[in-house]
């Protein structure tokens, strides 16, 4: 605290750039810029009049990281090429042995995992058939019971089927007097001889 005070002084009454960098034995990392967010302008500075480059090797270290991911982007697209055909010339015998062997174990877990989705949307299909099969039982006898309970109410109330199917709800019932006898003899009957129940 006390050396982070003195950088402010320092900063105010010389007019001065400074950058203070510290890390504790923990590890953590404390710092001062003046007149910035950022110590990229001192380090700048100081670059320029010690002529010397702060970033070379660090800037090194970045260049040989990316030739080596370009080199093994290069292995995994030769790879990629010959196992669809591509650029097989120049492979050996054993190399395409050990090709063809890579495409067999490869289509081995292709297969697999196309059995094992086939499978499983198999069973999610059979699941659903049989829940819809479930439900239509469940409507086919629940409509099976409303037509015997509305059978039962029309043999009880003396209501013909035909009846019931042309509205049994609103339906008027006719019936032949017994004390009409031109009805019984000759069978015949006019619209005077029927009544409403």
């Amino acid at each position: 605290a006390g050396i982070f005070k003195k950088a402010k002084e320092l900063t105010i009454l010389c007019d001065a750039q400074l950058s203070l960098i510290m890390f504790s034995s923990s590890g953590k990392l404390t710092d001062f810029t003046s007149n910035s967010d950022s110590p990229k302008p001192v380090f700048d500075k100081y670059q320029q009049l010690q002529r010397c480059d702060l970033w070379e090797s660090h800037y090194e270290g970045m260049k040989e990281n990316l030739n080596n991911q370009k080199e093994i982007n290069r292995k995994l697209r030769r790879e990629i090429g010959q196992r669809i055909g591509e650029d097989v010339d120049d492979l050996t015998f054993d190399e395409l042995r050990g090709l063809e062997q890579n495409l067999v174990d490869s289509l081995k877990t292709i297969r697999k995992r196309k059995d094992h989705l086939i499978s499983g949307q198999t069973e999610t299909t059979k699941k659903k058939v049989k829940n819809l099969e479930d439900i239509h039982n469940k409507l086919l006898n629940e409509y099976e019971e409303k037509i015997a309970v509305q059978y039962a109410l029309a043999n009880q109330g003396g209501v013909s089927a035909h009846e019931l199917g042309n509205g049994g709800a609103h339906i008027f019932a006719f019936r032949l007097q017994p004390n009409q006898p031109n009805l019984h003899n000759d069978g015949g009957y006019g619209l005077n001889d029927l009544r409403l129940a």
